[in-house]
């Protein structure tokens, strides 16, 4: 029999590349890694799992037995990989050697972590993954306070969930306004009006200093000379790709792991997908690209070289103070923003120095257009 093709991670990347291999190919040996349990869920649902009412176990789809049952693969959970040897197509892990014919890296990405002091930073909770939710769930207090570092789209659609559930929230960010990377300026401070009149704490144009314990709660110390009491501190700064495996593995990396329009890294038997893939400079850690990039990367591996699309693909946010979809500018570049009042909520359409609509974001009613608008937008990748 021939080497497996193998998969290191089983989130929504590997899940969507086993998933669409299969379809194809019912019979070659797969083989996929896991560090955690192996119980597929849906990442995104993680940030508004609160007002669902779902614990981490109720927002697991299946455990890995039976995912593994269902795609016809050997799946090795809480195996830890250690390192990769290209040369000799082989994966070391805390579990022993894999062999591979082709290898798949969706190890996604890490939450970014800033330098604090105080004697409580260890007690920062990050919400990555569904372990990571259960522990964010049993240290919440009934009723009590949360304190968010990082009003970004995360940082944003956690406060809501928690707003809506009972708890206290404050948020803490060096921007002017929520989101500020993600949506225009009047979008921001919309957001920013909703969720204070949902009760949300805002603190701005500030950062977090310290974090110390105090008694059962803590205290955040703020560069304004703020101090806040809380009962637990969420950090949702950000995302940075997983790229020291591939690395250390001598296969070039940048923002993300390099790789090409059809996911291979530099090594030709080694291919990366998700959040931690760079595709053509693209970093793109939503979930409509990843299926995009899933389904691409199942046929080449399969022998049916298929370079992957992009179309510009709306961004749902979950924050229902102020419903809200965004498709993004991915290149980056100045935007010139016109803003137009439509029936139950407003369009906000970003042109470039070419007078070429780059980025749509839609609020209130609005949002009901965003997937017939965005066909108008030029494609993120052909």
């Amino acid at each position: 029999m021939s080497n497996p093709l193998v998969i290191i991670g089983t989130g929504q990347a590997g899940t969507t590349v086993a998933r669409e291999f299969r379809k194809i190919d019912d019979s070659s040996p797969l083989v996929l890694i896991t560090s955690d349990d192996g119980r597929i869920y849906s990442k995104p649902l993680l940030s508004n799992a609160l007002a669902m009412g779902k614990d981490a176990g109720s927002l697991a789809m299946m455990d890995a037995s039976r995912f593994a049952e269902q795609v016809g693969a050997d799946v090795h959970a809480h195996t830890r990989v250690l390192s990769i040897e290209p040369a000799a197509t082989k994966v070391h892990s805390d579990a022993g050697e894999f062999s591979y014919h082709n290898l798949v890296l969706a190890i996604g990405a890490n939450q970014i972590r800033v330098p604090l002091k105080g004697d409580a930073c260890d007690d920062i909770l990050r919400v990555n993954s569904l372990m990571d939710y259960r522990v964010f769930r049993e240290r919440l207090l009934t009723g009590g306070h949360v304190t968010i570092l990082g009003a970004g789209l995360i940082g944003c659609e956690f406060a809501n969930d928690l707003l809506g559930s009972g708890f206290s929230v404050s948020l803490i960010d060096p921007a002017d306004y929520p989101m500020s990377r993600f949506v225009p300026e009047e979008v921001g401070r919309d957001l920013l009006d909703a969720l204070t009149s949902c009760g949300a704490d805002f603190h701005l144009g500030c950062t977090a200093q310290a974090v110390w314990r105090d008694g059962k709660e803590f205290r955040v110390e703020l560069d304004d000379a703020t101090t806040l009491s809380t009962g637990l501190v969420l950090s949702s700064i950000g995302l940075r790709p997983a790229v020291d495996l591939a690395e250390n593995a001598g296969i070039e990396v940048g923002r993300g792991i390099r790789v090409d329009r059809f996911l291979r890294s530099s090594d030709p038997n080694v291919f990366a997908v998700g959040d931690c893939a760079e595709v053509d400079g693209l970093v793109l850690p939503f979930i409509m690209p990843i299926m995009h990039a899933g389904r691409a990367l199942a046929k080449t591996l399969a022998g049916e070289e298929t370079p992957v699309v992009y179309p510009a693909m709306p961004v749902t946010v979950k924050t229902p103070c102020l419903p809200l979809v965004s498709t993004p500018a991915v290149r980056g570049g100045t935007l010139a923003w016109r803003t137009e009042e439509v029936e139950g909520g407003k369009k906000f359409s970003g042109y470039d120095d070419a007078d070429q609509l780059r980025a749509l974001t839609l609020t209130g009613d609005a949002t009901k257009q965003a997937f017939a608008l965005s066909r108008d937008m030029p494609s993120w990748l052909r």
